[in-house]
């Protein structure tokens, strides 16, 4: 899960990265009381869960006799189709250096990854295209607590007094919020020391619990239905729906449908096991999906009975077309039940899938 920009701050500010003074306001006549504290110049920043957000006029500068119109006119525009609901007022800062810093996991070398470039700010990703060798990186055993001090010399080289620490410090943000991500662009020099004009942070979704968070905001409707039932479940975009038992047989479903140029409109796995009841609400979670005109049910029954997906499906009872391709436990009496009610059950995944696809064309 994503969190936005006060948010991530806040906790770094919690290990000791220095922020700017700032305020979040839901409303533009908010901005006034505080103005004193903040100084003359300010930056007003749309929190919104949106990548390129200063490219795309989330982020305006201002002092104190437009801020509030400065304000109000972010409250009003969406920053790339996503309203604004409140906005972080900071001080701005005398700026005399800005560095990229961001730690990720190394999911290869299994470790985490440290990435260093001596500028940033919102070109870093042309930097990156451009000219590769300007971003260093880093990796070391996760078992340590702290980067060594050898490697970030290695990783920063000349950089001022309290660049180094700055790192070490996010990486304990790092593994005390169970991130996937943690990033700062720009990590600034200042007369007055080392800050985090900006922050970004991902919380590992498996982890959220832990961290006590009780809802993922970044899931949507139909997420949070699959999450509620134990699905494993992702949206694709296509038009035809899938259904599988296991991780494989749903991944090779996809890939038979790519195979013969159709678009799949989801990866849904219902686990082993699946009952009736199970089985209904996968597919009435996949009829849901908008431009979803067929659902290919494709599963292998050993300890899941095909006679209880059968049941599922019926039960279920959606607009789009099923068509079912089971094998495995009870198939006879599934096979029957579907027959009685008007459903389709092919022999074979490739038959399932060229027919889906003709039911969708």
């Amino acid at each position: 899960m994503k969190l936005l920009e006060f948010e991530a701050k806040e906790l770094f500010r919690e290990e000791g990265i220095r922020v700017p003074r700032g305020l979040l306001v839901s409303e533009h006549e908010e901005i006034l009381l505080h103005m004193n504290e903040l100084g003359k110049k300010v930056v007003v920043k749309a929190q919104v869960d949106v990548g390129g957000r200063g490219k795309a006029g989330g982020v305006l500068m201002a002092d104190a006799s437009n801020v509030v119109e400065t304000a109000r006119h972010l409250f009003h525009t969406p920053i790339k189709g996503v309203p604004v609901p409140r906005v972080l007022i900071e001080e701005r800062l005398a700026i005399e250096h800005e560095y990229y810093v961001s730690i990720a996991i190394d999911r290869s070398a299994k470790q985490p990854v440290i990435l260093f470039a001596d500028v940033g700010g919102v070109e870093i990703e042309g930097t990156a295209k451009k000219n590769p060798d300007a971003i260093r990186k880093i990796t070391f055993s996760p078992l340590l607590s702290d980067v060594p001090n050898f490697l970030l010399r290695e990783l920063t080289g000349n950089v001022p007094d309290g660049v180094r620490e700055m790192i070490n410090r996010l990486y304990r943000v790092f593994c005390k919020k169970d991130a996937l991500l943690a990033e700062i662009n720009p990590l600034v020099t200042t007369p007055e020391g080392v800050y985090a004009a900006d922050a970004k942070l991902i919380i590992d979704d498996n982890a959220l619990a832990r961290q006590g968070i009780a809802v993922n905001r970044d899931l949507s409707e139909r997420e949070r239905e699959a999450e509620k039932h134990g699905f494993s479940y992702v949206e694709l975009g296509g038009t035809i729906g899938v259904i599988g038992n296991g991780a494989g047989l749903t991944m090779s479903t996809l890939d038979l449908i790519e195979y013969y140029h159709g678009r799949a409109a989801n990866f849904l796995d219902v686990g082993g096991g699946a009952d009736q009841e199970r089985v209904m609400h996968a597919v009435r979670l996949v009829a849901s999906m908008p431009g979803v005109t067929v659902i290919v049910v494709n599963l292998l029954g050993g300890i899941t009975r095909c006679d209880e997906v059968a049941k599922g499906i019926i039960a279920a009872d959606v607009t789009p077309t099923v068509i079912v391709r089971m094998a495995g436990t009870n198939e006879e009496e599934g096979r029957r039940l579907l027959a009685e009610h008007g459903y389709r059950m092919l022999e074979s995944m490739d038959a399932a899938v060229k027919t889906a696809l003709e039911v969708a064309a």
